[in-house]
């Protein structure tokens, strides 16, 4: 597994993973299979990098037009974490993905959890979540 920040934005192949840190740890059989997808994985961790940095990151990455399958995983509950599910998002404000499959997953006990981005999109605004809460 590489490091995202410490890795050239050329050196990826069609599909890249990139997941937090503590995944590998946390979840070793979901991080496992996670692998069988593909083993040009991507390691990140929020609680170091600014969520700015990985965004500018990845998005050169994309512009290479390399990639064509880009997927997050990470754990569950944890809120630096979840803003690896954010970097898309943020990226499909900035450029246009619609040539690339993007697939999010949270892993729960050792299962890949696959998580729609429109989930993703409305997780960051709270006041229409409480609106689905009454």
């Amino acid at each position: 597994m590489k490091e995202l920040m410490k890795s050239n934005i050329y050196d990826i192949d069609e599909t890249i993973i990139i997941v937090g840190s503590c995944l590998k740890q946390m979840q070793p059989i979901g991080f496992e299979k996670l692998l069988e997808i593909s083993n040009n994985m991507y390691e990140l961790c929020l609680e170091e990098t600014h969520i700015n940095m990985a965004i500018t990151k990845v998005g050169g990455m994309l512009r290479t037009g390399k990639i064509k399958n880009l997927i997050f995983a990470s754990v569950d509950k944890s809120p630096h974490c979840i803003q690896l599910h954010y970097i898309q998002d943020e990226l499909r404000k900035m450029m246009n993905l619609d040539n690339i499959k993007i697939q999010n997953y949270v892993i729960v006990n050792n299962e890949l959890i696959d998580i729609d981005c429109e989930i993703i999109s409305l997780s960051k605004n709270l006041s229409k979540l409480k609106e689905y809460n009454k």
